[in-house]
């Protein structure tokens, strides 16, 4: 008897305690929140830093803080895009990973390795976007309007990286938007009718019905922009019969 040893307690010595726990792969729901609320807050950061700088210089008419007009481009591109798709998206992602589980009575989402496959998408697609700073960033704006996009006027490879790690994002905030659905029509607690959900759970079913509805469109669009910037192909170029009218559409459905 004295050298029986029960099987539990070598798994959770080695269960990273702590802050610890937030830089390794879970699946618990609540650490995941925090992880997505963390990484956004970061590059929130980093996006206001670049507002800043934008403000700076716009506070004399001459140039001052930057040497030109294409230094300028990549502020406000780099800024508003970090704004948007590392910000904005992954911190309501973060705050429904770790309330709605809670609100609706389950034990955790529905799929949980998706769900921290989902958020381990977004830190290396936050750093494939700002790498392209080392060879050549994107200056086209967080819209990216074409022909400002194409190879001609962005020959930067940076404007590459910008459409690849807005891929990534776009394939994280589906699976998460995947999981959100089937959790909230799925893993109610018992009684807990869809009309009893609490209204927070309501904003974000709704918001993944349209991420799931639109954001394959936007990946869609940006497979042609790579296409057109790597391949050759002129789905965007008027001069080949192109329509870059294809590229605002597609965006912003």
């Amino acid at each position: 008897m004295a050298t029986s040893v029960t099987t539990a307690a070598p798994v959770a010595a080695h269960r990273p305690r702590g802050i610890a726990k937030y830089f390794t792969w879970s699946v618990d729901h609540k650490v995941i929140g925090i992880q997505y609320i963390s990484v956004a807050l970061f590059f929130f950061l980093i996006g206001g830093i670049l507002a800043g700088m934008m403000r700076l210089e716009l506070f004399t008419p001459e140039a001052s803080l930057m040497a030109d007009g294409g230094a300028y481009n990549t502020l406000f591109t780099m800024h508003g895009t970090i704004m948007v798709f590392l910000f904005m998206i992954p911190i309501l992602a973060g705050f429904g990973n770790y309330l709605l589980p809670l609100q609706l009575g389950a034990k955790d989402m529905a799929f949980p390795w998706l769900n921290a496959f989902a958020f381990w998408l977004i830190p290396p697609a936050g750093l494939i976007m700002l790498a392209g700073w080392i060879v050549g960033p994107a200056q086209a704006g967080w819209t990216s309007y074409f022909p400002l996009s194409n190879a001609q006027f962005s020959p930067m490879d940076g404007q590459t990286l910008w459409a690849v790690s807005i891929h990534l994002l776009g394939a994280s905030s589906i699976l998460g938007a995947i999981n959100f659905i089937v959790t909230i029509l799925n893993m109610r607690a018992p009684g807990m009718t869809i009309w009893k959900m609490p209204l927070f759970c309501w904003s974000i079913l709704a918001t993944s019905i349209i991420v799931l509805g639109a954001t394959p469109f936007l990946a869609g669009g940006l497979t042609l922009m790579l296409l057109d910037r790597l391949a050759g192909t002129s789905f965007f170029s008027p001069a080949t019969g192109g329509d870059p009218l294809l590229w605002q559409n597609v965006f912003w459905f």
